[in-house]
């Protein structure tokens, strides 16, 4: 009784601690260093500031670079919404978004609350808050076309976008290395689902969106195993799928054949 009753207690503190630092786990932005300001390499990006209720959070936008006529229709631009992974910053993905602005899709890249010159705490609940305030003023903009704006999301980026899309409707959302949620993770700590703060059920997402969307997995992933990007597709009405032979950091493994799918998929979507 004494060796079961420590057993439980033991358990029981282990349940503790892990219920604690799990957001820690989930979002180690204390491991990321802060590059310099590397937006000055882009002469037309935009770096601005969302007022949240703890502090200013960055987000950078890539206007849309392709000539147009001077028509009221031809000056708004599609855009895409970006939420990186959990190890991530926006300043690594601004020079591989151009591509998108030179060919007339604007990019709005958002940072989570609390990475890199950010304030605040990352939370399911403030990163949403923040996502949809970022919405809110991307859709008000006179160069972006309100009903054709795409959510884009990378591994934890991809709970990003699909809590967004409960509170926004999107014209698409692709999910790249995504989970079907975090509670299918806690059975690998030996944890129930229920501890689980930050749930991100982006497969009840995509079960109730009938928009385009695109799943990209690589079939190696060691992190986001494979299959839960086929529960994606599967559980999305008109979805599309694309396997990558790469694992999860090294996805995509080509940024040209990234590029190029993204945005045949677009057009394939009408936007």
């Amino acid at each position: 009784m004494k060796i079961l009753l420590i057993i439980i207690s033991s358990y029981i503190l282990y349940l503790s601690i892990l219920f604690i630092s799990q957001r820690k786990m989930l979002f180690p932005a204390y491991m990321i260093d802060v590059p310099k300001y590397a937006g000055d390499s882009i002469k037309s990006l935009e770096q601005n500031w969302i007022e949240m209720e703890d502090g200013p959070v960055e987000t950078w936008f890539l206007p849309s670079q392709k000539e147009s006529d001077n028509t009221a229709e031809n000056t708004k631009s599609p855009v895409i919404i970006f939420a990186h992974g959990n190890g991530e910053l926006i300043d690594f993905w601004a020079d591989e978004f151009l591509y998108f602005a030179k060919q007339g899709i604007s990019v709005l890249l958002v940072e989570y609350p609390g990475y890199g010159r950010s304030k605040g705490s990352p939370t399911q609940k403030s990163i949403t808050q923040t996502f949809v305030k970022a919405y809110d003023l991307i859709a008000k903009r006179d160069d972006i076309d309100p009903d054709k704006i795409v959510f884009l999301g990378r591994s934890i980026g991809g709970g990003a976008v699909c809590s967004l899309a409960r509170e926004r409707k999107p014209a698409a959302i692709i999910l790249m290395s995504a989970f079907i949620n975090t509670k299918a993770f806690a059975s690998k700590y030996l944890a129930p689902g229920a501890l689980i703060r930050d749930p991100f059920d982006n497969l009840k997402v995509m079960e109730q969106f009938n928009g385009p969307a695109l799943i990209i997995h690589g079939r190696h992933d060691e992190l986001i195993p494979y299959d839960h990007g086929l529960k994606l597709h599967q559980a999305c009405k008109n979805s599309k799928l694309i396997t990558y032979d790469c694992g999860h950091n090294d996805c995509p493994p080509s940024l040209d054949t990234f590029i190029n799918d993204v945005k045949i998929f677009l057009k394939e979507s009408g936007i």
